[in-house]
């Protein structure tokens, strides 16, 4: 259905793909991969024809319609949300549109004379109509939207005023609706809650047309691709299986790259000594000279590319108190909605609690009345003895001073440490060389999150409440913050859409529902294990 043959693609310096080739048949479901900067998002552009490769051929099957979700959204504005993804469908809004407009001329007296010619038009407009499945597009619309969490006040209310996030499912939306031969997925799983993840990863199980995606969530990939492709230094390499397979044939190859490497290293090294020993004497020269050629021809073995791995490792943070958080009584609510109502909650030295709920049950509201962000109604919000507090909120990286460099805003938090301090600090979190010289204004919303995480983690807390913090985090990063924060040695309040985050951190779950709040020992997976349900309000199986 896709195939790219032989492809090649600059930009500017970087060379991106050199002659590199895959394929998706219908019904695939491919994952692509590669570090930040590979050209995922150029193969993406390729595929759909914005742009094009500078030698080699996109192959597309004649007739197929290709849906494809970027991260930049354009401007929504003017209409519903529901309107909105009705429109992105295509052909059934423009015959809805037709047979609209259709319908007026038949009742037009200045158009009767044309009424034979208007009433057949119609029948065709309609009879397509119907085949496409019209009349329940609207429904179907609907049901993508309360699958990615919107409320029918939301469905209806103007796609303008919505936040980017909300925008970001409205153009997701407007692709699943689509029901393409192909879709093209760039990042879907960024800004969605658990509830739409979870939702949007059984559809995407049940479309039967042709996927190839990109996703910082490794359960949500593996959960639903069967192949990898990876981008490696311009070339396109194909894998059966998910990541987890993936990462095991990937070392499997590098070590037999290694160990034939190595063999070939020792097999030049032996015939250099042997060149040298015996070139100056007339009685080795043909055997010199034979050697010589043979080197000449051998095709050299590269050392495979060591992948960068950074790790960080928390300092130890001082020991706070016993009791660390203690909500009494709370009651909170925004207008006539109430939150929370006489609400006991406590907190202990070295749990970790993570805060399940669909959207409007309190999550973030729980962890701004513990940061102090917000005060309740009602009640009494207590932080324990010796508690110091790390807080990581969406908002924080709007706290950023743009004007500064990535070092700058290091150096003015800790003022005390020395340069190789914090440059070492920098590049457990990405920033390595001259990207610390980066100003903050240019910074994407992962390099921002990853350098508010930084400056959270230098100098520890001994509590963190953490609000998404795994939001624009690539995979890398994600595995490094899980290892040092599995050896933290204080105390966690966090909310996280990410499963794999949720599992490994967690040993408490607080559970919020319409019907009330519950409370479990043992942490996320023993959650799901217990409930039989990934997140609250979900049936078993969802």
């Amino acid at each position: 259905m896709i195939r790219l043959d032989n492809i090649s693609k600059q930009n500017g310096h970087q060379i991106l793909f050199i002659e590199a080739s895959m394929g998706i048949q219908k019904g695939e479901k491919v994952g692509l991969v590669g570090p930040n900067g590979a050209g995922k998002t150029t193969l993406f552009r390729m595929v759909t024809g914005q742009e094009q490769p500078d030698d080699g051929l996109v192959a597309i099957d004649p007739g197929m319609r290709i849906g494809y979700f970027s991260q930049d959204v354009g401007e929504m504005s003017g209409q519903s949300a529901v309107a909105a993804v009705m429109d992105g469908v295509g052909p059934v809004s423009a015959l809805a549109a037709e047979m609209a407009t259709l319908e007026a001329a038949m009742v037009d007296p200045d158009q009767a004379d044309q009424l034979d010619a208007v009433m057949e038009r119609y029948g065709e407009v309609l009879e397509r109509f119907q085949e496409l499945d019209g009349y329940a597009l609207e429904a179907r619309a609907r049901e993508v939207l309360a699958g990615l969490s919107f409320s029918q006040e939301r469905m209806d209310g103007d796609v303008g005023l919505l936040s980017g996030g909300w925008k970001m499912r409205v153009a997701l939306a407007r692709i699943l609706l689509m029901r393409p031969d192909g879709m093209l997925l760039d990042e879907p799983s960024n800004h969605l809650d658990l509830e739409s993840l979870i939702w949007l990863e059984a559809f995407l199980k049940n479309y039967d047309g042709a996927l190839l995606m990109t996703s910082h969530d490794r359960a949500f990939m593996n959960r639903i691709i069967g192949k990898v492709v990876e981008i490696d230094a311009g070339s396109l390499i194909t894998y059966s299986g998910d990541l987890d397979f993936y990462d095991q044939q990937r070392a499997l190859s590098e070590a037999q790259r290694q160990a034939q490497y190595e063999r070939q290293q020792a097999m030049l090294a032996k015939e250099i000594k042997f060149i040298e020993k015996f070139k100056a004497r007339a009685s080795h020269a043909a055997q010199v000279q034979s050697r010589v050629k043979k080197l000449d021809k051998i095709e050299r073995v590269e050392a495979p590319r060591r992948r960068q791995t950074v790790q960080f490792e928390f300092q130890s943070p001082p020991r706070s108190g016993e009791d660390v958080i203690s909500l009494r009584g709370v009651r909170k609510g925004y207008g006539d909605k109430p939150i929370y109502d006489d609400f006991d909650f406590l907190v202990r030295r070295k749990e970790r609690w993570c805060v399940l709920g669909a959207n409007g049950t309190g999550k973030s509201t729980l962890l701004k009345l513990v940061a102090g962000d917000t005060k309740p109604d009602q009640g009494a919000v207590n932080i324990g003895a010796s508690v110091k507090m790390g807080y990581f909120a969406q908002h924080s990286m709007d706290l950023l001073d743009g004007e500064e460099t990535i070092f700058q805003s290091l150096e003015r938090s800790f003022p005390q440490a020395g340069q190789g301090a914090l440059r070492t600090l920098a590049g457990c979190f990405g920033f390595s060389g001259d990207d610390v010289e980066k100003p903050c204004r240019v910074l994407s919303g992962g390099e921002k999150a990853r350098l508010v995480m930084a400056k959270m983690l230098f100098d520890p807390p001994n509590l963190l409440v953490l609000d998404e913090p795994t939001n624009h985090l690539d995979m890398v990063t994600k595995e490094m913050l899980v290892a040092a924060l599995a050896d933290f040695e204080g105390t966690m309040l966090f909310v996280s859409h990410d499963r794999h985050f949720l599992g490994a951190l967690s040993n408490r779950v607080l559970e919020l529902t319409p019907e009330g709040v519950h409370q479990y020992g043992g942490g996320y997976t023993e959650y799901v294990a217990r409930t039989g349900q990934e997140a609250p309000g979900l049936h078993p199986g969802a």
